[in-house]
């Protein structure tokens, strides 16, 4: 019995791949987002895809059931999903720079759309761009570490005062804060927040200051080497000093004004503040104390007169990353989405042969590889993913500094069993 000839002039299926695609062909109607369309390599690009997919799948033996328009859709996807592979390796690189940095608004198809970084970004994109490094998570968490250390500048301070009353010990902060709000600066702000204290002072006269704290002679009310001057004839010398060591001298008179000068101390628990020793009326008692404060906000609002980042990046899906163009992606990038598309496109015709058990043929018929076609496609597409996750891993700024100080480090160390040269004359 004579084998039955197969060859796709049979027309034994409706639809048949054709040997290569068309450019005119690669329409809206036959992608799905139709975002590359502008693009002349793209549509160049998909044309040649298929007649890649017609050898690939064995289009010179048996028909192919899938239709131009079908490899033309795998293309597409194909592109998309190498954008936002890379996309994602991208954000790992530059989320903790980019945080507060201005966001943007984007289509359906994940472009931007008209806003203020439409016109800075048009045709360049930053997700290819390289940044500078600001370190800006590391920032803002050492500017709220700094405020609570009473250096940060993010938070307004503000001052109040409350009146000593003899025996009197423990008063109430934020009632004083609350009563006095009327026309001062935090008028309205305060109502039943709580508020942060900074710092508790009273101020005496100057005299007093002088007397108590000023130590005379004990060497903080001199400058220069803080032992000499005052006490020079006429062929003195003097120590020129610079200017850190003046600026100690000075933290060293605040710290004995503070500190060794004051005569109370103080604990403050839930903002009501306890003085020790209790205020007395038969000797002299300060009239009132000072305390600073600020007023804590809500974290993801800021104030009127600035713009500190809190409506910008905050995580990745507001980087203004839109898809990546096609005429960026590199030959590395163009293979990887040829071998996708081509496995999407096997999966495509799994998908339609597993409609049918068989085809009959003159004296015989023919089954179908549909489970096949789907296993392969599966495992192909994982492989291929897998694949450039392991290599976007291995090249992240951070694995890349660590391969380059392990290189360094193998260097010098084949360096150290180098002979010295010994130098002749």
């Amino acid at each position: 019995m004579a084998l039955p000839v197969l060859t796709p002039a049979s027309q034994m299926s409706k639809v048949i791949l054709p040997v290569t695609g068309t450019a005119s062909n690669v329409t809206a109607t036959a992608v799905p987002y139709g975002i590359y369309l502008n693009n002349t390599d793209f549509i160049s690009g998909a044309v040649d895809q298929v007649a890649y997919t017609y050898k690939m799948l064995g289009g010179d033996v048996l028909d192919i059931e899938l239709t131009q328009e079908n490899v033309y859709s795998a293309y597409e996807l194909s592109v998309l999903e190498y954008s936002y592979a890379i996309n994602n390796h991208q954000a790992v690189n530059v989320l903790s720079d980019f945080l507060g940095a201005t966001t943007g608004t984007f289509d359906h198809d994940g472009n931007l759309k008209a806003g203020p970084l439409s016109s800075s970004l048009s045709g360049t994109h930053v997700a290819l761009k390289f940044p500078q490094f600001t370190f800006e998570y590391a920032r803002r968490v050492s500017v709220g570490l700094a405020q609570e250390a009473g250096f940060g500048d993010n938070v307004t301070m503000y001052s109040a005062s409350f009146n000593l009353t003899g025996g009197v010990q423990t008063y109430d902060l934020q009632n004083t804060v609350s009563a006095s709000q009327a026309g001062a600066l935090w008028d309205g702000m305060v109502q039943n927040k709580r508020i942060n204290i900074y710092r508790v002072y009273y101020e005496s006269p100057p005299t007093m200051w002088r007397f108590y704290g000023y130590s005379a002679g004990g060497g903080l009310d001199v400058y220069g080497n803080l032992n000499t001057y005052g006490m020079y004839a006429d062929d003195s010398q003097f120590e020129v000093v610079p200017v850190w060591q003046n600026k100690l001298q000075g933290q060293a008179y605040e710290t004995n004004l503070y500190t060794r000068g004051s005569h109370y101390a103080y604990e403050i628990r839930n903002n009501k503040i306890t003085i020790y020793p209790a205020p007395c009326t038969t000797s002299p008692t300060p009239s009132k104390m000072w305390f600073l404060f600020d007023i804590p906000s809500i974290p993801w609002t800021q104030d009127a007169d600035r713009t500190d980042g809190v409506e910008g990046i905050n995580n990745m899906s507001t980087l203004p990353f839109a898809n990546i163009p096609y005429q960026n992606i590199n030959s590395m990038g163009k293979q990887w989405i040829r071998k996708y598309a081509l496995s999407l496109a096997k999966e495509m015709l799994g998908q339609i042969r597993g409609k049918f058990g068989s085809i009959p043929i003159p004296g015989n018929d023919v089954t179908l590889n549909s489970a096949d076609l789907l296993g392969q496609a599966k495992e192909e597409q994982a492989a291929l993913k897998e694949e450039l996750k392991t290599l976007l891993e291995q090249l992240t700024y951070s694995a890349m500094v660590a391969s380059d100080a392990e290189m360094a480090d193998n260097a010098t160390k084949i360096q150290v069993n180098v002979p010295m040269g010994v130098y002749i004359g």
